[in-house]
């Protein structure tokens, strides 16, 4: 039976308690709880905050790919903020595995706020138990008060479709009744459930966790926009790492998370290992033997799917089920991912053939510049021209860092101008642009592209000259940004940077405007719904007043003192 012992941080004692499992109720049994003094074993100190969990069985330890420590690493991975460390002692108190997985954040996730069920993922049975259980009087109060996304106008339409009186008492609703209801749902217009309910891991966490555990020379990381699904939201997270200590002959790894929580068995089977089996890795530098399966290559990739009802293949919870709708969003994930992956591939190819062709031109021609001016008794000739003119080339530089003293990150982008005539371009580059990162000391100014996406014009750039771009960026700690991809507007390539894709933009810019749009919605349904519930009620009070339904529309807005709607 294992023995637990909890504290949170600022109690004056610990939790110690014994857990057995209910496995007919599928619910914990507690036996001896009692509060101490938690002192660590190896330290003698006290322990301010933490869990333990201790436990003795009779058992073959196995290692290996679906061992006990192989599922920590993977949970230190996706749980950034913890500090996970795993000691197993044989009989005879010999340590035979051990693993310590320090926190790369002290950052804790963002508090998720609870969300109703929405009436496109409900299910018969579970209405009918609200019905019964519901304490509203009136079925539009009930449809408001109990789903999300259940505007005042899409109650009265749902009802209207069903045929069925707004002022039924929602318990009184018979078992037919109540599956004209669920039909309707699917009939009706309705908002989407907010989003706020999910906890991502983030791209720039994800970046540095599986840097951390996994050596390597390139990661890539998206963490995608929230979406709905039959009524549930979710989100999709994908990290890849390339290169390092990685296996160049093998399948790569792929670590499958849901809801932070490691899926180990079952990898054929999953909804995530199909998504990353569909997508062609040949184009983005991986071997994959047949167009179709796992690819080889010294990478690794992890895939996290968020959401409030993760559709399983069984009660094992080993698997996710199949939802094409779900398959299409891994599948964009991971095709950004892939770019980024081949971006880099040909980005460094690039760089070094120019590295060495440039070192090699430095090399010869500043030699035989200097033998021939001596044979000649003549002063050596300016070779910048002549370096231009056999370059013939445009290169961009990134350079991040951390400035210590103002606590930000800096990012200086450079781009030399190694040909015969002028160049212009319009430079982009990504950040990680959220609530609580903002872009400072930004002097060229430039604009904004898209969500973490920012442009700068460079209108001149004559030849063998170069300019630099530089901004700083608040709100990070020092390593937790350490790379950024590159791209470019204007003719000829430039060598280091990618030519930006405008049809990926624009479909970028219309997600975007259309999140924009459906919270300016949620909002003002939200604003008009309580209107027209409490107008309805003052009606019903006052019986010399006409009984007249009140339309939301007709409602006007009131501005308050602040000038706000």
């Amino acid at each position: 039976m294992p023995r637990v012992v909890s504290k949170v941080e600022g109690d004056s004692s610990a939790v110690f308690v014994d857990l057995g499992i209910d496995t007919k109720k599928n619910r914990a049994i507690k036996f001896g709880e009692i509060r101490d003094i938690w002192i660590d074993d190896v330290t003698g100190e006290e322990v301010s905050h933490g869990l333990r969990l201790q436990t003795v069985m009779n058992a073959k330890y196995q290692r290996g790919r679906q061992s006990v420590h192989q599922y920590l690493r993977m949970t230190s991975i996706v749980n950034p903020h913890a500090t996970i460390t795993l000691t197993v002692r044989d009989r005879d108190g010999g340590i035979i595995d051990a693993g310590h997985w320090p926190r790369t954040t002290d950052k804790l996730p963002r508090v998720v706020t609870e969300i109703k069920p929405h009436p496109h993922g409900i299910h018969l049975g579970t209405l009918q138990r609200m019905l019964r259980e519901a304490e509203e009087r009136k079925m539009t109060s009930f449809l408001r008060h109990n789903f999300s996304g259940v505007s005042m106008r899409a109650a009265r339409e749902i009802l209207e479709k069903a045929g069925l009186d707004e002022s039924r008492q929602p318990r009184r609703i018979r078992a037919e009744e109540a599956q004209l209801i669920l039909d309707c749902f699917q009939k009706v217009k309705l908002l989407n459930p907010p989003t706020d309910c999910l906890s991502p891991i983030k791209d720039l966490l994800i970046k540095k966790s599986l840097s951390k555990a996994i050596d390597s020379r390139f990661a890539s990381t998206v963490t995608r926009d929230p979406q709905v699904t039959q009524g549930n939201p979710f989100q999709v997270e994908i990290g890849l790492v390339f290169g390092g200590d990685l296996a160049a002959d093998s399948p790569i790894e792929i670590l499958r998370f849901a809801n932070r929580v490691p899926l180990m068995y079952q990898q054929g089977g999953c909804l995530l290992t199909k998504a990353l089996e569909s997508i062609d890795w040949k184009r983005y530098g991986l071997e994959q033997p047949g167009g179709r399966g796992i690819p080889k290559g010294p990478a690794a990739v992890l895939i996290h799917l968020a959401s409030t009802n993760v559709q399983f293949t069984s009660e094992a919870k080993e698997a996710v089920a199949v939802n094409e709708e779900v398959l299409e969003e891994i599948r964009r994930a991971l095709l950004e991912v892939g770019r980024g992956l081949k971006n880099h591939l040909k980005k460094s190819s690039q760089r070094k053939k120019a590295q060495e062709k440039f070192e090699l031109i430095n090399v010869i021609l500043p030699e035989i510049s200097r033998k021939s001016s001596q044979l000649l008794n003549r002063e050596e000739p300016n070779l910048a021209p002549i370096i231009t003119q056999i370059m013939n080339a445009v290169f961009c530089e990134e350079e991040l860092g951390w400035d210590k003293e103002r606590g930000l990150a800096t990012c200086d982008i450079t781009v030399l101008n190694y040909t015969a005539r002028a160049r212009a371009y319009t430079i982009l580059a990504k950040w990680p642009e959220s609530d609580y990162v903002a872009m400072e000391n930004n002097p060229l100014g430039g604009r904004k592209e898209a969500h973490g996406l920012w442009a700068w014009r460079l209108d001149t750039l004559n030849p063998g000259t170069s300019a630099t771009i530089s901004f700083s960026l608040s709100g990070l700690s020092k390593g937790q940004w350490s790379d950024t991809d590159i791209f470019f507007r204007g003719n000829g390539d430039i060598i280091g940077a990618t030519k930006i894709d405008e049809k990926l933009l624009e479909e970028m810019r219309n997600r975007e405007a259309l999140s924009a749009a459906e919270e300016e919605v949620r909002k003002a349904e939200s604003g008009i719904g309580p209107l027209a519930e409490r107008a309805e009620e003052n009606l019903r009070d006052d019986p010399e007043q006409e009984s007249t339904p009140v339309d939301p529309g007709s409602l006007d807005w009131v501005p308050n003192q602040e000038g706000g709607e």
